[in-house]
């Protein structure tokens, strides 16, 4: 039976799952879903899935959202191995906690200064913006001991914190170069990641121009207020 992905191109966490997807070889029913029309909000996909989020996957009875939930069911049901998301408690605890810090503290920091500007127009609290330096200066640090986010070698942990960190680069917002460990690591997932170039950067640039878009308007926005 196919799998089925209910996803949308510029979102960060759908990125994630699609490149966990495509690192182990799982071809998806692609089913895209158009926020921006409210369309997870139809009958039929509640009925999948009642939270009404994106990313969804539904792999005969098993309806499943969240993206980190997501990356590491794929990871561990289609992988060849489990390099992806290790069956060791030891290496799979570091995994899991990158994906927790992704989840739990660099995402929403993230999501508390574009959203203000792409939902309602307005710009983000400064307080806000250095919140997210303050976890980049973590991710940062947490890259001093290994050469990928949780270990020697690729997981599903970098899937998604590429996914959010990409996200930023694009939209401008960011300096990264002064996080050289993490502009060395965003340009290795450049080069090593499968499919990186076809899913996650084109849907990373779509994001940022968007975000860059809704600078500008505030901008002519401000001026004319003068």
């Amino acid at each position: 039976m196919p799998v089925d992905f209910y996803y949308h191109k510029i979102s960060p966490p759908c990125r994630s799952v699609h490149l966990t997807a495509k690192a182990v070889g799982l071809s998806l029913n692609l089913k895209e879903v158009d926020v921006f029309k409210r369309e997870q909000m139809k009958p039929e996909f509640l009925a999948i899935n009642p939270q009404h989020t994106i990313p969804t996957l539904v792999d005969g009875h098993i309806k499943l959202w969240e993206s980190r939930a997501i990356c590491s069911y794929i990871a561990s049901q289609y992988g060849k191995d489990d390099a992806l998301y290790p069956r060791n408690p030891k290496a799979r605890c570091i995994v899991d906690q990158r994906l927790y810090f992704d989840m739990g503290t660099l995402q929403p920091r993230w999501h508390n200064v574009y959203a203000p500007l792409l939902i309602h127009g307005k710009e983000s609290d400064p307080a806000d913006m250095e919140k997210v330096e303050e976890a980049l200066k973590w991710l940062n640090d947490i890259l001093k001991e290994y050469p990928w986010t949780a270990g020697n070698t690729m997981t599903v942990a970098d899937f998604c914190l590429v996914a959010t960190v990409s996200t930023m680069n694009a939209c401008g917002a960011i300096d990264l170069q002064k996080y050289t460990r993490i502009d060395k690591w965003l340009q290795k997932c450049s080069k090593q990641m499968v499919g990186y170039n076809d899913i996650n950067a084109p849907g990373a640039e779509a994001f940022g121009e968007i975000y860059k878009s809704k600078v500008e308007t505030l901008k002519g926005n401000e001026k004319s207020d003068d």
